[in-house]
């Protein structure tokens, strides 16, 4: 395997015998594992950053309504062939698209002359979440029954059957990029978990914070969207459990929560090919199945408090 590796990022020559193992290897299965990995890192950062931003233990990467705004877009692509043009670009592209169409929608509404503030953010994204579903599960109800339907109903639960190295810059670049913002803003994190008030008198603006703060995780929640699709209660679970491992400072939750996240999303993956082989389950079925038992055990711990740096 490891000539495979060395072969495919320098381009070196392999033997004609080793061709197939070399594209299971180098097209198939490191694609698919890099992308887990960078969409699970991407998924739980966000989710610490977002709970943070609203102050509420029950938030995820999902609540602003970004994700379902994606969906509309590559239903679209998916079962009526839009953006036919584009080839293998269109799904991303068309995800992508829609979800910061869905950011600004989201920010324009919830906006008011003293911010954004947490409680009318939540409930924007929530009432968005429910209106775009809405649109999505027409779509998907209007299209005749065939591959396309499926298609469309693996990418809603979440699926990484679609990787490829094509997608893996898009979300990459977004995550990375992502992280470094939240790495930087770690103290400003802190202080805003502990109340506006707190906040301003640290010297934080919390206004200013949590657009900044949206922004980013629109943008990195559209792009891994885009790639993955809807995969559910990795952005819930992760900074949860890793809360409980590291505390609540943000330093070291944005340090150790997208690892786990990454590790978590890769095993999921392998397990999603695993179970009904040669059938393959949707990932996001499998986080929702593992996640809400271990959730559960998490906030029935004595020791566990959502604050508390």
């Amino acid at each position: 395997m490891t000539r495979y590796l060395w072969a495919g990022i320098t381009g070196g020559a392999i033997g004609s015998e080793e061709v197939p193992a070399y594209t299971i290897v180098w097209e198939l299965r490191l694609p698919r594992a890099v992308l887990a990995a960078v969409v699970g890192a991407g998924l739980s950062a966000i989710g610490v950053a977002v709970q943070a931003m609203v102050r509420n233990a029950l938030a995820d990467p999902f609540v602003l309504g970004i994700s379902s705004g994606a969906a509309v877009g590559a239903n679209a692509v998916l079962i009526f062939g839009a953006l036919g043009a584009l080839g293998i670009w269109a799904l991303s592209t068309a995800a992508f698209g829609s979800a910061l169409l869905a950011m600004l929608l989201v920010y324009a509404v919830a906006r008011t002359e003293r911010g954004l503030t947490p409680l009318r953010l939540v409930l924007t994204g929530t009432a968005m979440y429910y209106g775009f579903s809405a649109v999505t599960t027409f779509m998907v109800f209007a299209a005749e029954r065939g591959e396309a339907a499926r298609s469309a109903m693996m990418w809603l639960l979440g699926s990484l059957s679609g990787a490829n190295w094509a997608a893996v810059p898009i979300a990459a670049g977004a995550v990375l990029a992502g992280l470094a913002h939240l790495g930087w803003s770690a103290r400003r994190l802190n202080a805003l978990a502990m109340g506006d008030e707190t906040a301003a008198a640290l010297g934080v603006d919390p206004g200013r914070l949590r657009r900044e703060l949206f922004l980013v995780s629109a943008a990195v929640t559209g792009a891994v969207v885009a790639v993955s699709g809807a995969i559910g209660f990795v952005g819930l679970m992760v900074p949860h459990a890793t809360r409980m491992l590291v505390g609540a400072d943000h330093r070291r939750l944005l340090a150790v929560a997208p690892l786990a996240g990454a590790v978590l999303l890769i095993w999921v993956d392998i397990l999603s090919r695993v179970v009904l082989a040669p059938a393959e389950l949707p990932v996001g079925v499998l986080t929702a199945v593992i996640g809400v038992p271990c959730f559960i055990l998490l906030m029935r711990r004595r020791a566990y408090s959502f604050g508390g740096i």
